[in-house]
């Protein structure tokens, strides 16, 4: 059986997910996490050493496990680490070799669930549980969010103490959680993994 699979992704970027992807851990300690990461066979146009990976590209996805292949301090697979993952994998990979890569990282886990940051793996493997992050002050979603927006289970709203009725999102109906509430989401999270797990009858 593959593991319990929780998605955080995000409207755009810069918006907390890693944080949000930490916490997460602490409450999960026993949990593995994965990184997934899109490269371009050439620059991205950030700065090359915070986040280009071109070089690390090639006809197959790479996969790196393990603590010595993925803690690097402050890096994002270093915070998981620092905050309790039981294994961390780092997927990198182009466009055409997400659905690969993500289902070849799954196998590697051995913990009863996961968390995964990025939104491209959903297009592949349904996640049984989905956070979407924004910022508080900001409803903008890019477009290659659209898709994993479509399959979420909560949204968080990062930076934001309180929730503003006219900020939810298009009126979703989707469970809505802000930093205060944060255990309510652990507590949602919760009931549907309980609840995948009770037998049915």
């Amino acid at each position: 059986m593959r593991p319990f699979v929780v998605g955080v992704g995000g409207f755009t970027s810069n918006v907390g997910k890693t944080t949000v992807m930490c916490e997460l851990l602490r409450a999960f300690p026993h949990w593995e996490a994965i990184k997934t990461t899109r490269g371009h066979y050439r620059s991205c146009g950030k700065e090359a050493g915070a986040c280009c990976v071109s070089h690390l590209l090639s006809d197959r996805p790479l996969l790196k496990s393990g603590r010595a292949e993925t803690y690097e301090p402050g890096k994002d697979t270093g915070r998981y680490w620092d905050a309790g993952a039981q294994n961390v994998h780092w997927l990198i990979t182009t466009e055409e070799q997400v659905g690969a890569g993500i289902n070849e990282a799954l196998t590697r886990v051995r913990a009863e669930g996961v968390f995964v940051e990025g939104n491209s793996f959903s297009r592949f493997v349904a996640p049984d549980y989905f956070v979407m992050v924004r910022r508080g002050d900001s409803e903008k979603i890019k477009a290659s969010a659209r898709h994993s927006l479509e399959k979420a289970s909560a949204i968080f709203i990062s930076g934001a103490d309180s929730l503003n009725p006219a900020g939810r999102y298009l009126g979703s109906a989707t469970p809505i959680f802000t930093r205060t509430g944060f255990n309510d989401l652990i507590v949602h999270l919760r009931s549907v993994l309980e609840a995948s797990f009770s037998p049915s009858y």
